[in-house]
């Protein structure tokens, strides 16, 4: 059955201002709300915020870890607000204080009654992160069943390791959400095509994306807005064009505007969405036995096992 969701992403510059204590903590929730305020209208399911999204760069390091320690849960708890009174998904990263005193690179993910419903610490702080602030890297990813589908998290420097890439992908997450102070370039493609997931990246002060599990660009921020929404249908299948291609028009046939079929070239792969309410993507696929990409992957693979020259 057809799942659309609209999808927001804010990316502003961080702050410019040096501020400790309860002033800080004051004007960081007037910044934040200034910055939800420009989605209004745009009604989104989800919102994506970038990395370290209340930290104040002018900082020292000393002032800022005293700032951290002030401000506890207090931003948590302004997003978790926001959530509920919105009635939207918020992933809110932010440097997370444990009790033993070390610190992570986190990514909450908030449900829609302003829950957490899944936490992910960054897998690869740079090493100037423990050494200055002592945040540890994570051990985990972090994919979590929701309403929406299945969403995963990474933060910044994660997008470089092909082994975190293929943790996710072993899950096929619906919505990968990156919060970042790096762009990436094109390993943000990448890990859409490899995760065959929606990767939403939202970049402090850079571009931010929304980016198909085919690997292609759907929206972006620009110099003018640094904040940008699409909406996206989360019940979708990638298939190969092998054995495919008179059971993919079948289904075209049958069901017309039914059906979406996104072919992007050169890759040999489709994305096939339901836009029906009582039909889903994985029924059509059934119903015309249209062999998803993982199996023939799977397929094709075994059978060089099998031939392979000994």
């Amino acid at each position: 059955m057809a799942k659309r969701i609209m999808v927001s992403v804010l990316g502003p510059a961080p702050t410019a201002e040096s501020l400790t204590g309860a002033a800080a903590v004051e004007f960081m929730q007037k910044f934040w709300q200034e910055q939800y305020a420009q989605l209004q209208g745009h009604c989104p399911d989800l919102i994506v915020l970038p990395e370290c999204s209340d930290r104040f760069p002018a900082l020292s390091t000393p002032e800022r870890l005293e700032y951290y320690h002030f401000r506890g849960e207090q931003m948590l708890d302004f997003h978790r607000n926001h959530a509920r009174a919105n009635n939207c998904w918020i992933a809110y990263s932010a440097v997370r204080c444990l009790d033993d005193g070390s610190r992570r690179n986190s990514t909450y993910l908030l449900d829609r009654q302003g829950q957490v419903a899944g936490i992910y610490d960054k897998n690869y702080p740079v090493p100037d992160e423990t050494y200055a602030q002592n945040i540890l890297p994570g051990k985990d990813i972090c994919a979590v069943a929701t309403e929406l589908g299945t969403v995963g998290m990474v933060i910044c420097f994660d997008l470089n390791y092909q082994e975190l890439c293929e943790r996710y992908a072993a899950v096929r997450p619906q919505l990968l959400l990156f919060s970042s102070m790096y762009h990436g370039g094109l390993m943000q493609n990448y890990w859409a095509y490899h995760c065959q997931s929606y990767f939403v990246g939202c970049v402090a002060r850079g571009e931010c994306t929304i980016i198909s599990p085919l690997g292609e660009l759907i929206a972006r921020s620009t110099n003018y807005f640094h904040y940008v929404s699409a909406e996206i249908n989360l019940d979708y299948v990638i298939v190969h064009l092998d054995r495919n291609w008179q059971k993919l028009k079948a289904a075209k046939s049958k069901y017309g505007r039914g059906v979406s079929i996104i072919e992007p070239g050169k890759l040999g792969v489709v994305q096939l969405s339901s836009e029906m309410p009582e039909r889903s993507a994985l029924e059509i696929i059934r119903e015309f036995e249209i062999m998803p990409w993982d199996d023939y992957y799977a397929q094709a693979t075994a059978h060089r096992q099998q031939y392979l020259p000994q």
